[in-house]
């Protein structure tokens, strides 16, 4: 297995800042944000899409510093009604193309999830009562959510992007095992999971679990790590409303690789990776409001390092 990051985990520095970080810290390849819901601090998407010569500046830029392209991320709401919709499709499908034109296999991205029938606003449905509410799921999968993704996955195969990696995240209609394998059940094996085991854990999910039952549907893996904080968490529950940036009031955080679940735990989930076939990249992406960027991409670097490094000789073999 590989170690990288997802450069929005440096968003405050500049591209050739960042290469730096990831040159000294060893890494091997560089996942990029394209657009949507990331502020794309390291590519321009619309200038890469047009010009040759820009690309193959921005990868030798790349390969100067022995770095590869993970993959592309353009995670959003494609299914969002309205104007809000059309202009993250719009960013999907201009990051599916560049992932062709840089020699990129896979994109990262979030399935989306659409309104009720008539609402200005998307709705995650987490229960499946009152009545009305199991209208909305069947709705949202059958009208929208399956129709889109057929058609997306058609344009992808188009393409010769072979791996559309969905991040099992909340407020999104594919958010764990069982929808992933529902989508991909309706739509083919184009899609696959992004599994970054920080949304499971809030959830009540056991990544290594949910890691062997996907199996070969792992297609990428983010690396990133949740504390679930008791004191809140106990009295309160899980479904937390409370801003990210109140870290001390809320019942769950994300946290720098290691300080929610140690190193025997992401030793764990390394091995049960490798033992389901996946050898990609352990991309880093680093959210922790309490620690400084830098500081928590180079702490979760030395724990994957070492994880990694007690793997058994030739485990890995596969995505």
């Amino acid at each position: 297995m590989h170690i990288g990051m997802i450069t929005d985990s440096l968003p405050d520095v500049d591209f050739d800042a960042m290469l730096d970080v990831a040159s000294r810290l060893g890494m091997e390849a560089l996942e990029f944000g394209c657009g949507n819901w990331s502020a794309a601090p390291h590519l321009e998407l619309d200038a890469l899409l047009d010009s040759a010569a820009a690309r193959r500046h921005f990868l030798a830029r790349l390969a100067d510093n022995q770095l590869s392209i993970s993959a592309l991320n353009c995670s959003g709401n494609p299914l969002h009604p309205g104007d809000a919709g059309r202009r993250h499709d719009d960013v999907t499908r201009k990051t599916i193309r560049l992932a062709r034109l840089l020699g990129v296999d896979r994109v990262v991205m979030m399935s989306g999830c659409p309104a009720a029938p008539g609402d200005a606003h998307p709705n995650w449905i987490t229960t499946e009562w009152p009545p009305e509410v199991r209208d909305i799921v069947r709705w949202q999968w059958d009208a929208v959510l399956v129709p889109y993704w057929r058609e997306l996955v058609a344009y992808a195969q188009d393409q010769g992007i072979a791996r559309l990696c969905l991040e099992l995240h909340g407020h999104q209609n594919v958010y764990n095992v069982a929808t992933l394998m529902r989508l991909r059940d309706a739509v083919g094996e184009t899609v696959g999971a992004n599994l970054d085991p920080s949304h499971l854990m809030w959830m009540g999910a056991d990544p290594l679990v949910a890691a062997r039952a996907l199996g070969d549907a792992v297609y990428y893996v983010h690396a990133k790590d949740t504390k679930i904080e008791a004191g809140v968490a106990d009295v309160n529950g899980v479904i937390d409303t409370t801003p990210g940036s109140d870290y001390g009031s809320r019942a769950w955080n994300y946290i720098t690789l290691g300080r929610g679940h140690d190193e025997t735990w992401w030793r764990s989930f390394v091995g049960t990776l490798s033992d389901v076939g996946y050898d990609g990249v352990l991309s880093i992406e680093h959210e922790d409001p309490a620690m400084t960027a830098e500081a928590g991409v180079e702490e979760s670097v030395a724990l994957l390092r070492r994880v990694i490094a007690d793997l058994p000789e030739g485990a890995d073999a596969g995505v």
